[in-house]
């Protein structure tokens, strides 16, 4: 069976299919599927193809707004986990000291796409049906790590919660036991209200998913007005 890649790193020559095009001939061809023994919402297109629906909104980081200061990690797995560990943090900051400012700093979070869904053979990685949210049921997790390898990017966006045995991954702050007020795409997500360099945003204008759109500029007026530069390209 093909796979529809909503991350196409191949450009014009790849044949999986953008998001664009999915919701463009989405309306007609919607149906219910059963993947891995659960019920999941997902499309059928046609030659076989599956998709799944879009998730509602995703993160954006600056990677040359970002400083490096590890608060989203901590605040992270705070709302998660109650514990400022950060190796439980489903947002990774990782800082490479062999490069130059501003390009040291490789912030890693979810895009919400659905490479790590596809691998899952449990269902235990699945699309949240309000949301789009793609997210883990850690009970149906069976440790095999698929979701792992699956994620698209240089280090993985999903990872091995060593706590409860299982896969784990940003889900929006959908699921905070530890964070009073309400997550998800409609509420707030932890990382984003704490960074001191408002280098997080949140988006509901999803892109063409490939690398060059995940490079966003957050740097404002504000921003140049300490002495920055904001647009270090230029």
């Amino acid at each position: 069976m093909s796979e529809v890649k909503d991350i196409n790193p191949a450009g014009e020559g790849s044949k999986g299919l953008s998001r664009r095009q999915f919701m463009g001939g989405i309306g007609a061809l919607g149906a219910l599927g059963v993947i891995g023994g659960a019920v999941a919402q997902v499309f059928l297109l046609p030659d076989e193809v599956i998709a799944y629906p879009i998730s509602g909104g995703f993160l954006l980081v600056d990677q040359k707004k970002c400083s490096g200061c590890s608060t989203c990690m901590a605040a992270c797995a705070i709302a998660h986990h109650g514990a400022a560990n950060h190796s439980l943090a489903r947002i990774q900051i990782t800082q490479n000291p062999f490069k130059a400012f501003p390009y040291d700093i490789d912030p890693v979070q979810c895009w919400q796409c659905d490479e790590c869904t596809q691998a899952c053979p449990t269902g235990a990685m699945h699309v949240d049906p309000e949301t789009g949210v793609r997210t883990v049921d850690q009970m149906r997790c069976i440790g095999c790590l698929r979701c792992v390898a699956a994620c698209p990017r240089a280090v993985s966006a999903v990872q091995w919660d060593e706590q409860t045995h299982a896969s784990q991954k940003c889900d929006l702050c959908l699921d905070t036991p530890f964070m009073d007020d309400e997550g998800g795409v409609n509420g707030r997500r932890a990382c984003e209200s704490v960074c001191p360099m408002r280098a997080i945003t949140f988006t509901t204008d999803l892109p063409e998913q490939t690398e060059d759109d995940y490079s966003p500029n957050l740097r404002t007026e504000n921003w140049t007005s300490f002495g920055y530069v904001a647009d270090i390209e230029g």
